[in-house]
């Protein structure tokens, strides 16, 4: 099962791809939350995270992006953007690309979908590392080792949803294979999923909105 791990987000930013802080309050705090998600924050802002955070029922938008749904999103990033709506979605291309479609979390357990066929796998905390990119700004990779579980579940997975502390994942960029070091150093792909409740039009309303 093949995985990848890649740290997109300075590029993403550079491009105006946003997250979640707009579900925030108003005044500092929104303020304070917008500086965490474009990767601005001091160390002692960042704590550990449990899987539970991303518990869920995950979908991967990669097929959206191949069969036109996220068009009018590349379009979107292209009015605000430095490259053509053709360009982004070249971009995306690599980025979202993976096999496997769908992943669910519940407790300790991740289980990946590749062709319809489950993979499950357990995994513990392996701490967190923190990633400089070359315009100045940073972000964090939670990492989660497998203790046991299916051989084709990868040794190591790491999320990044542009929050440094607990907090519910609305959607996330998950990097996974067996080398750990290897994971952090990987630059051009990043699945990238949402919940599996939400329809089409629903990822690209919330693409939009960000």
């Amino acid at each position: 099962m093949g995985g990848s791990g890649v740290d997109h987000d300075a590029t993403d930013q550079e491009h105006g791809h946003s997250h979640d802080s707009d579900a925030h309050d108003h005044g500092h705090a929104h303020d304070q939350d917008s500086k965490v998600y474009q990767g601005y924050f001091e160390d002692d802002q960042i704590a550990s995270r449990a899987l539970t955070d991303w518990e869920g029922d995950w979908q991967s938008v990669y097929p959206l992006l191949q069969d036109g749904t996220l068009d009018p999103v590349m379009a979107h990033k292209a009015e605000g953007g430095e490259m053509t709506a053709e360009e982004y979605r070249a971009y995306y291309d690599v980025g979202y690309q993976t096999e496997v479609d769908r992943i669910t979390i519940k407790g300790e357990t991740v289980t990946f979908y590749e062709n319809g066929e489950p993979a499950a796998a357990r995994y513990e905390s392996d701490g967190y590392e923190v990633l400089t990119y070359e315009n100045g700004n940073r972000g964090v990779r939670f990492i989660f080792k497998k203790v046991d579980g299916h051989s084709a579940a990868p040794g190591f997975i790491q999320f990044s949803d542009h929050a440094i502390a607990p907090q519910d994942a609305g959607h996330y960029h998950l990097y996974w294979g067996n080398d750990r070091a290897a994971l952090l150093e990987e630059l051009t792909n990043w699945p990238t999923y949402y919940p599996t409740a939400l329809s089409a039009e629903d990822v690209v309303a919330e693409m939009l909105a960000h």
